[in-house]
């Protein structure tokens, strides 16, 4: 499942992450505004109620862009450029030292492996940036996100109150982990 970079913008086989633009803002409310993908991401992002307010806050995401390799993209489809969801690499807080990668898709995209396909390409551009590990932190009862981790190679490594003032699992992907296929129950 390789990766092309094109700017900022990259590139898989059914896929295209690409920067956001305030534009989005219709689509990217069947994501952020829908309860059933934003009750995990409280308290990091709360439900977007309206289109004025996700314009709000992808301009936000576009001020202040974290740094590379961290970032935000649009994940859309590329036989016909439906935005399905979003991707993110981002700083851990509190400390800030541990890379997060997260990812959230509209209902209507679930299960169709994008989520994994769009991880996978974010995981190889840090990976190719220098970064030696990346983290994704779970939600206990988020089975779908727990899955999703799983298939971008991630191995589940405990459970810490470290991020966010919550209880949650945690997965990690190492660089030379990438691409490696895991034995069922491994």
């Amino acid at each position: 499942m390789a990766a092309d970079l094109v700017d900022d913008t990259l590139e898989t086989a059914r896929l295209v992450l690409r920067p956001w633009s305030v534009d989005d803002a219709p689509d990217a409310l069947a994501v952020f505004g829908d309860e059933s993908v934003t009750r995990w991401l409280a308290p990091a992002v709360t439900r977007v109620p309206d289109v004025d307010d996700m314009r709000r806050l992808i301009g936000g995401w576009l001020t202040t862009p974290p740094p590379s390799p961290a970032g935000r993209w649009a994940v859309t489809t590329r036989d016909d450029g439906a935005l399905v969801g979003a991707l993110a690499l981002l700083p851990l807080p509190p400390e800030n030292d541990d890379l997060e990668i997260g990812w959230q898709l509209a209902p209507t995209a679930w299960g169709q492996g994008f989520a994994a396909e769009a991880g996978h390409a974010v995981a190889a551009h840090a990976f190719d940036r220098g970064v030696e590990e990346l983290f994704a932190v779970v939600r206990p009862r988020n089975t779908r996100a727990a899955r999703t981790a799983t298939s971008i190679g991630m191995e589940w490594v405990g459970e810490t109150d470290k991020y966010y003032d919550l209880r949650l699992q945690v997965y990690r992907l190492r660089k030379a982990e990438l691409g490696v296929p895991r034995l069922p129950g491994a």
